[in-house]
């Protein structure tokens, strides 16, 4: 089982109510906000750790107890807790953290108008196809934000992030059956795609290693 908690972070504009939860977390994930510049930005890393630390109490720990170690590419992982898997993100007014027993990468996107160009130079040929088969600007632009959240969470649930070229693997979206799958030559692993549509003006998409057993549920999170 695939989880995903999201929170709308816009409460924290409320400095006593950031100064309240940002204790809540870990030293790491404190200074990680605190390193940021902007305060919508340091909003959203408070949610997204807070997400962290309401998932992980399922499993009978809290996100202040737990350390971490950074992968080869720079993904972050849970030292002592291998099983446990997860991937946080954030954009606009929301925050997300995807958990479970699997490998897993999301991302969140809020749709912004006039940023078609990014399809021209960053993805793959079949890509750019699905994205130009439709006319109409608005919804070509949601397009490029699915297949974006896509590729992005197909980067971190792979560990690579970046180093990974984005025109080197494509999201492939099957209209007719409403499968999407990802052809790659990162492994020998099938990975399956999740797709959300309840925030309106937002993509958001949770990547996993493959499994036919494997279900998706998606939370809201109070602060």
């Amino acid at each position: 089982m695939i989880y995903t908690y999201y929170m709308d972070v816009r409460c924290f504009d409320n400095e006593a109510l950031f100064q309240e939860k940002i204790k809540i977390l870990s030293p790491y994930r404190q200074q990680k906000a605190a390193l940021l510049k902007h305060e919508k930005d340091k909003n959203r890393s408070l949610g997204a750790g807070l997400l962290l630390d309401h998932a992980l109490a399922a499993y009978g720990l809290r996100e202040r107890s737990v350390e971490y170690e950074i992968g080869k590419w720079g993904k972050p992982v849970l030292k002592y807790h291998s099983e446990i898997h997860f991937s946080l993100s954030h954009s606009g007014d929301y925050a997300i953290c995807s958990i479970g027993d699997h490998p897993v990468g999301n991302d969140i996107e809020q749709i912004r108008q006039g940023r078609l160009k990014v399809a021209d130079r960053f993805f793959a040929e079949e890509e750019q196809n699905w994205l130009y088969a439709v006319e109409e600007e608005t919804e070509r632009t949601r397009r490029m934000f699915r297949i974006w959240t896509m590729k992005e969470s197909f980067l971190k649930v792979t560990g690579r992030g970046m180093s990974l070229p984005l025109s080197d693997f494509a999201v492939h979206v099957d209209e007719e059956s409403q499968r999407i799958r990802v052809r790659h030559k990162v492994d020998a692993k099938y990975y399956h795609m999740k797709e959300y549509d309840e925030f309106g003006d937002y993509c958001v998409a949770v990547c996993s290693q493959e499994d036919q057993d494997i279900a998706y549920d998606m939370i809201p999170v109070e602060a």
